[in-house]
């Protein structure tokens, strides 16, 4: 695949996540975090169940056995956990703090990529890392740094820093998949396992089938956005960056975020576009340009 392509894949990728971004958010207040992690895992099962039909299911079992370890503990940290956490944070803290805290992601995977997988880092790829998390931070605090004392901290952002090692971890060490499963084949396997441990916390929050029944008829578009973009294609799309670029390219795409957020805030909110979006816009490209474009060079 070509490396142009696999670009925009991540793009479209976290373009799809920042849409559940915002529609979590704005449903937090109606659907408690498990229920959210719940549904949206239960649709993805069942969209994912044709693909049986389709996969070698001897040959992933057997696999699956053989690192039933290594596979449990990559299910929960990116089905179980990471959403969950993400989605109990977006109770209580507000947009600018989560975007502000989910910036680090990208420089938890260069570090981890760096410890776990040996990876090397140039000095050009952390510059470029520095400079989009920035445009991040100069973005969220909409051009003027000295809102940052304004910021007020709560509950919520420790869990967006959960979350977010959680992903960087899973990010990592995802490379490290065993060899004999396709993408797809992994993704079926992570989320069936994560989807089990999530089973018993869910339950346990004795939730009545009325309540569920309320939800699942007043939230269904939120939960086949979430399972069929957020979920299918964005977890598919993430995958083949790592694998084709590395963990710590991939993770710079997380930076798009905030401006796919701003982008979506005005075509469906009707919100303002203001210079600061602009500027904090080409930070994060030209960041994105040089941990990407000039650190590729040097292995051609």
């Amino acid at each position: 695949m070509s490396t142009q392509r696999v670009y925009i894949l991540l793009a479209l990728c976290v373009l799809f996540w920042s849409g559940n971004f915002i529609l979590g958010r704005f449903v937090s207040s109606n659907i408690e975090p498990i229920e959210l992690a719940f549904f949206r895992w239960t649709f993805t099962l069942i969209l994912l169940s044709p693909a049986l039909f389709i996969i070698d299911i001897k040959k992933v079992l057997r696999i699956f056995k053989e690192n039933f370890i290594f596979l449990s503990f990559l299910s929960l940290l990116g089905i179980t956990l990471f959403n969950t956490f993400l989605y109990i944070a977006l109770q209580t803290t507000t947009a600018t703090n989560a975007l502000l805290i989910n910036s680090i992601i990208p420089i938890l995977i260069l570090l981890f990529s760096f410890f776990i997988l040996k990876t090397q880092i140039s000095f050009v790829q952390t510059i470029g890392i520095l400079l989009s998390t920035f445009g991040v931070v100069f973005l969220v605090l909409k051009g003027n740094l000295s809102n940052i004392s304004s910021i007020e901290f709560s509950k919520g952002d420790f869990w967006v820093i959960v979350s977010s090692i959680t992903w960087a971890t899973y990010s990592t060490i995802v490379k490290l998949k065993p060899k004999g499963l396709s993408h797809l084949e992994l993704f079926i396997v992570i989320v069936f396992l994560g989807y089990l441990f999530l089973l018993p916390w869910y339950f346990y929050q004795g939730y009545s089938l009325e309540r569920e029944l309320v939800i699942l008829k007043d939230n269904w578009y939120f939960f086949i956005y979430v399972s069929v973009f957020a979920s299918l294609l964005s977890f598919y799309f993430w995958h083949i960056g790592i694998d084709e670029i590395g963990a710590d390219k991939t993770g710079q795409f997380t930076h798009l975020m905030p401006i796919f957020g701003a982008t979506l805030a005005f075509i469906f909110l009707g919100e303002r576009l203001e210079g600061f979006h602009l500027i904090g816009a080409l930070f994060i490209a030209f960041g994105i340009y040089l941990s990407l474009f000039i650190k590729s060079k040097k292995y051609e």
